[in-house]
This record gives structure tokens, sequence and C-alpha cells, in this order.
């Protein structure tokens, strides 16, 4: 099930509020791997997901009571955790 599907059965309908969509994580260490270049596969990511991390964090209501929420999404590089998940 991706993040958008859980946030839907989760909340209240029309009530999601995405926070920090704008945060995304850069490679400081310029990480090489012998397969894809990293920073092409979080682009290949980022366009077969729509998300620009594994991680969703935003606003709702539950029966009409506001509340924070934050779903990691496994398509996203299985989920995996970068600088900006943890800062999230």
């Amino acid at each position: 099930m991706s993040s958008f599907d859980r946030i839907e059965l989760s909340i209240d309908p029309g009530t999601w509020d995405p926070m920090n969509e704008d945060m995304v994580s850069l490679d400081p260490i310029e990480f090489h791997s012998e397969q894809e270049p990293y920073k092409n596969r979080i682009d290949s990511y980022q366009k077969n997901t729509r998300l620009t991390e594994p991680v969703q964090t935003g606003i709702g209501q539950l029966n009409g009571i506001p509340e924070a929420i934050g779903v990691m999404d496994f398509q996203f590089m299985g989920g995996s955790m970068g600088s900006i998940v943890g800062e999230k």
C-alpha cells in the first residue's frame, strides 16, 4: 500500500495538508556504487512514486480532530532513511 493510500484511509476526506514537501536529500558525500549512480536512483524513485522522500508528513483530521501524521513509503527505496527523513 502506498503512503498516499494509507493517508487517504487514515483521515477524513479532504483534510490532508502536507508539510515539508520541498525538503529533499542531497548527496553531500557523493555516494558511488557499482550500480546506477545514487543521484540517478533517487531521481528514478522520485519520478515513479511522485514523492521527494520516503516519508510524507502533514496534518489531517480524524473524526474532526486535528492530527499530525508521518507515513513511510516502502516503494521509495524500501523506506530507506536519509538525512531528510530523520529531519522530517
